[in-house]
């Protein structure tokens, strides 16, 4: 019979291999190891996040009941305090590195078409027990991490993400990332920071975000707007020239301020430093913020990123990049194979033949049907 590859290891055929074993090299990961080789824990973290492990035991004895397809993954079973070792004591950075790779063979055009780029910026918690107190204490018995994350809409893929405590400001992480010039960048209240907007207009960067309730506006001008409609004004001026008593503030350009009314009835104060374009198209502009609130909730309850194997601040970054890295598995293994379903479906179909030895086309076609039940009615008929 000709042998077939597991689903597992056709999703796994989109990880440049050549890159990964350069990136053990250069950070040293491998170094002094004598059981558990980075690729094995690489192959396991990732067996765990596509099957949805909610404990480090449970990966480990799962991982080992497949001990004879692991064969050709290059990979054996591992031991649980060998894989707590690694995921506490290994580079994350490493890891960080292989999903910054990954992100541009899904969005290799980004660099070219920057000035049509619209990247959406934002943050989601992740709860995590009383043992990571030493590294991410928020509050009385509450601890947890932050996920700050860059996502490229059009491409439904993140581009750039970091991991900070829960009480890190969004501002800060936000300050740390890359600017792309002439991308728009929409975010919400979290990044309401002066200064950090006019690098972003000085790098030739169109934002849009909201205007805080007590923020004042020095008009200048103001657009006609079509009656009826969601817009309710379009007017343009200054921000206040003081941020505080001693303090100036930097962002010194005209901005507009246009009104909407969205499907609630709610208000919103949108800003943005775009002058020329509609209205509308401001307005739709923000609503797409929508999309990475999606994204997370797709990453939490599908990847199950809120089940974490480990407790020290090395250990969860590096399964958050490997669910990252999942995430991004999934849409090259979809894209090379051309399936038409949803992204939803796909994952879930992956989860569900993850070891089975098929191709990623036939999980989508359906099972044969099951025979018919018999009719014990007129077998008692029978014998009557």
């Amino acid at each position: 019979m000709r042998h077939k590859n597991s689903v597992f290891h056709q999703v796994l055929a989109h990880v440049p291999w050549g890159l990964f074993d350069r990136l053990v090299g250069e950070h040293n990961a491998d170094k002094h190891v004598r059981r558990l080789p980075t690729k094995t824990q690489f192959l396991a973290l990732l067996y765990g996040q596509f099957s949805a492990a909610s404990s480090l035991r449970g990966l480990v004895s799962s991982f080992a009941s497949h001990a004879q397809r692991l064969y050709h993954l290059g990979a054996k079973p591992v031991k649980r305090s060998s894989l707590s070792d690694a995921n506490a004591q290994r580079p994350c950075a490493m890891f960080a590195a292989l999903f910054a790779a990954l992100v541009a063979r899904v969005h290799p055009k980004l660099a070219r078409q920057i000035g049509e780029c619209v990247l959406l910026i934002d943050s989601t918690s992740c709860r995590l027990n009383c043992r990571s107190e030493n590294w991410a204490h928020f509050s009385a018995g509450v601890c947890g991490a932050k996920m700050h994350v860059v996502y490229d809409p059009d491409a439904d893929c993140p581009i750039y993400a970091a991991i900070t405590p829960t009480r890190t400001n969004d501002i800060t992480a936000a300050k740390a990332m890359p600017i792309r010039h002439g991308a728009t960048y929409v975010f919400d209240l979290g990044y309401y920071d002066y200064a950090w907007w006019a690098e972003l207009d000085a790098a030739g960067c169109r934002l849009v975000t909201r205007f805080k309730t007590n923020t004042p506006l020095t008009i200048e001008s103001e657009r006609l707007v079509a009656p009826g409609g969601p817009v309710l004004s379009d007017r343009t001026g200054y921000l206040p020239a003081r941020q505080t008593k001693n303090r100036n503030n930097p962002m010194k350009c005209p901005v507009r301020e246009i009104k909407v009314r969205i499907e609630t009835g709610k208000v919103l104060r949108i800003l943005s430093n775009d002058l020329t374009s509609s209205a509308e198209e401001i307005a739709d502009l923000y609503k797409r913020r929508w999309a990475i609130e999606l994204f997370f909730r797709w990453v939490k309850q599908t990847l199950k990123i809120r089940h974490f194997v480990g407790i020290g601040e090395n250990a969860v970054r590096i399964q958050i990049a490997v669910a990252l890295i999942a995430f991004l598995l999934l849409r090259l293994a979809q894209r090379a194979h051309q399936l038409d379903c949803s992204p939803l479906l796909f994952a879930r179909l992956v989860q569900a033949n993850l070891m089975h030895c098929k191709t990623l086309a036939e999980m989508l076609q359906p099972g044969p049907e099951p025979p018919p039940e018999p009719d014990h009615r007129q077998a008692v008929l029978q014998w009557a």
